[in-house]
């Protein structure tokens, strides 16, 4: 046999460090993990049978409905050990298909060997079919395109009760997952970037995606938090001293409200017709404002970092019909200009999350796209800010019309884990430079056009 004290150099200790005050959550919880060590080894074994029975039962059945449990590495690793632990054999259907779907997670092209986190195809074409859909082209296969995508985004609606509900037990199913499969854990930002889409591509059955703006529309104002805001799974799950956990060591155990999707969210209600007198949309308004940092940015939670919060931050004022002469917005606005790099673009490093603050990083498409739709939707439209981010990206766009990025500009836990997204490089900056053409191009008085604006026409 072995132990996990052979992971440890001899004379360290593997045990967690108890805080230097005596009474604090982190000490509480690690005296009950000794307590209940102590009841693993002499409490009543008919009532630990029965606890792995409902634990066992409540893994299987989530198993079931996904692409692997969760649809996302962690607990689908897991979910084979547990199967392991529970006598499954090893021709077992239930295992033999998540092993499958764990290694279905596997790349190996001949030069590199690694696992993907999960899947992200429903996140990838809200947003790619997002952005083409502000791409005025003559091409109708780009219509085509376009409404397959819609018709693909129905098909993956989530019409199952996931453990969202146990917060919100009287609300219909909806919402759309961030793999192909995840039916528990349909998520709220997927959601909104989805209605976005759907908000200006449409799909072969009009009624159907009436049916299903109504109800997504319904479970995303279902799904506020108390506090005004919107987090990515739950409604207030916002224990903090849960993080008194001394082994969440992914700083994973809350999902409390965020500015990024809370932004985005906004934005999804606002173009499906919700106004800025709704209480929903004047409570998640005022949850931003709070929530803004004393230098002018936002926080974002799941990507890199506050130039990322900023970015939907704004978007979702701009959307709620929030004054671009407000000072949170200038304020905003000013420092997404003071954080410029000097080759036109934008870059932040995931030092951030370490640090609690802004840490400047090689300028990349994906960020350099989020700092010019930030100061779009913050109403600067004619600074030379705006007009040297316009030119990084038409300098750095490759012949074929994509964007090299290899940086990680994605965030899965910060401080822990982050993701390179293999589209972000491609469909932000298309994003950015077809909305910088929508709103400055179509406004401006013949023969007033900006510089950048004159390249951006091959649009």
């Amino acid at each position: 046999g072995f132990h996990l004290d052979e992971l440890w150099l001899p004379g360290v200790s593997a045990a967690f460090p108890r805080d230097s005050k005596l009474f604090t959550w982190r000490n509480t919880f690690l005296a009950l993990d000794v307590f209940l060590k102590w009841w693993e080894r002499h409490g009543l074994r008919s009532l630990r049978r029965k606890a792995i029975e409902r634990a066992a039962e409540w893994i299987t059945e989530r198993m079931h409905h996904s692409d692997g449990l969760g649809a996302i590495y962690p607990p689908m690793m897991y979910s084979v050990m547990t199967l392991d632990v529970l006598g499954y054999r090893e021709d077992d259907p239930l295992r033999v298909e998540a092993l499958r779907q764990f290694n279905s997670l596997m790349v190996d092209d001949g030069k590199r060997f690694f696992f993907q986190p999960c899947f992200s195809p429903i996140w990838d074409t809200a947003i790619a079919s997002y952005a083409l859909s502000y791409v005025e082209s003559e091409d109708s296969s780009v219509s085509r395109a376009l409404g397959r995508a819609a018709d693909w985004l129905l098909a993956k609606e989530v019409r199952r009760k996931g453990d969202w509900s146990v917060k919100r037990p009287h609300v219909e199913p909806a919402g759309w997952a961030f793999e192909y499969t995840n039916e528990f854990y349909p998520d709220i930002d997927d959601t909104a970037m989805v209605m976005l889409a759907l908000s200006r591509i449409h799909s072969s059955d009009p009624a159907r995606q009436k049916a299903s703006h109504r109800r997504g529309l319904d479970w995303l104002l279902a799904m506020q938090s108390k506090d005004g805001g919107w987090a990515a799974f739950d409604a207030d799950n916002n224990w903090e001293f849960l993080n008194g956990v001394p082994f969440a060591d992914h700083n994973a155990m809350l999902d409390p409200s965020c500015a990024d999707i809370t932004g985005r969210v906004l934005e999804a209600l606002a173009a499906h017709g919700v106004e800025r007198a709704h209480a929903a949309v004047r409570r998640g308004v005022d949850w931003l404002v709070r929530n803004q940092e004393p230098d002018g940015s936002w926080y974002g939670r799941w990507g890199v970092a506050y130039i990322y919060g900023t970015c939907f931050a704004l978007r979702g004022l701009a959307a709620s019909a929030e004054s671009d002469r407000e000072a949170h917005i200038l304020r905003a606005g000013e420092w997404l200009r003071s954080i410029q790099n000097a080759d036109g673009g934008w870059g932040e490093s995931c030092a951030s999350y370490d640090l609690g603050a802004f840490t400047a990083g090689p300028s990349t498409p994906s960020q350099t796209a989020w700092a010019l739709l930030g100061l779009l939707a913050g109403g600067d439209t004619q600074s030379r800010s705006v007009e040297t981010g316009l030119e990084y990206l038409l300098e750095t766009q490759r012949p074929d019309g994509g964007w090299d990025e290899e940086l990680a500009t994605g965030t899965g836990f910060p401080k822990v884990f982050y993701l390179n997204y293999h589209l972000y490089k491609d469909y932000f900056p298309l994003l950015a430079l077809a909305s910088f053409s929508k709103r400055v191009i179509r406004e401006a008085p013949a023969g007033q056009v900006h510089p950048p604006a004159k390249r951006a026409r091959v649009l």
